[in-house]
């Protein structure tokens, strides 16, 4: 970790602290926030969790989610008292500070006011942070957590809520463990996490067993009603709207995974989901192999992330723009790959 005896100094006196996910945060992101939220209050710092926005009620089981302050839930003029008077913000599954949503000026404007601190493992980092512990090459966020508990000696201080929220992460960033980034290191740290008596099929039920009849109804249409597949391109997509959206009044997390059903199809290489919201489209990305979808998504939609799992947004856009720009962006990556073999 870079400075981390300077932050580990830094830390040796009582601090408040405040802990970010990234928007629409996820498993490994808000169950990084509460893990590091939870050690550091053991060590007697004053810690607060804000989020930019709401997260997904499949997590409502982790320890620490109610104490949880979302920003646009009416907390606005609250989340900023808050940070005002920080000695220290963690960023955290993120290293760049456009992914805070409507926070983003707030945290900027701490910027050489305050200590900042960046766990992350995604690629496209920005230099802001006085202290990092940035590797891509880790599956998950919260894999880095467990790793800077250890780097602190903090093991013993590892409970079971702790471990719960930590292997959440993991899990999920994961997918169950089956996606390539996925190591030797990362199974290590989920026997570690098991060892302590972790009932690790407890919280796989919690996150991918715990649906409402919406999602599953919402599921079933889109992969009925919205799928479509480019076999040319060896690639498939779902086009999401507004008014489906509300025809199966989805909730925080009810489309996330859906992109994956894509890439299972035989054949399928190259997955996308477009949504659209308040006039923009959000798109996640999927892909099996050496087609790097972090390179399509920075390139094409704004976005970025990993080799095989990113993300993207065109702002004041629509779904039949996304959708071509997309194939558009295939069709010229992969013509470009095929003249450089």
């Amino acid at each position: 970790m870079y400075n981390f005896k300077d932050l580990q100094q830094y830390l040796a006196t009582p601090r408040k602290a405040v802990i970010l996910p990234h928007q629409k945060p996820d498993a490994d992101a808000l169950g990084s926030c509460l893990a590091l939220a939870s050690y550091l209050g053991k060590a007697g710092h004053n810690t607060t969790v804000i989020s930019p926005n709401d997260y997904p009620t499949f997590l409502n089981w982790m320890e620490g989610h109610d104490k949880v302050v979302v920003y646009d839930n009416g907390n606005e003029e609250k989340s900023a008292k808050i940070i005002g008077e920080a000695d220290i913000i963690f960023c955290l599954d993120f290293s760049s500070l456009n992914r805070v949503d409507k926070m983003e000026n707030l945290v900027k404007a701490q910027l050489g006011k305050k200590k900042f601190v960046v766990i992350d493992h995604h690629q496209g980092k920005e230099d802001f942070a006085d202290f990092e512990l940035w590797d891509i090459s880790a599956a998950a966020t919260a894999q880095l957590i467990y790793e800077f508990i250890l780097m602190d000696e903090g093991s013993h201080k590892i409970d079971i809520p702790m471990a719960a929220n930590i292997y959440a992460g993991i899990m999920t960033d994961t997918g169950s463990f089956k996606y390539p980034g996925t190591s030797s290191r990362t199974h290590r740290i989920a026997a570690d996490l098991k060892d302590l008596g972790l009932d690790t099929a407890k919280i796989h039920n919690l996150v991918y067993d715990n649906n409402s009849e919406n999602r599953i109804k919402f599921l079933g249409f889109a992969l009925n009603q919205r799928l479509t597949i480019l076999r040319p391109l060896k690639a498939a997509y779902f086009a999401i709207t507004e008014k489906d959206q509300q025809r199966f009044n989805t909730q925080t997390g009810d489309s996330e995974g859906v992109v994956n059903y894509a890439l299972s199809i035989e054949g399928i290489r190259i997955a996308a989901f477009f949504k659209e919201q308040e006039g923009n489209v959000k798109i996640s990305f999927r892909s099996i192999g050496d087609f790097s979808v972090a390179e399509l998504a920075a390139n094409y939609f704004n976005g970025g992330g990993h080799k095989n799992a990113a993300g993207g947004i065109l702002r004041n856009s629509n779904l039949d723009i996304a959708i071509q720009t997309f194939e558009e962006a295939l069709s010229s990556m992969l013509s470009v790959k095929i003249e450089n073999q």
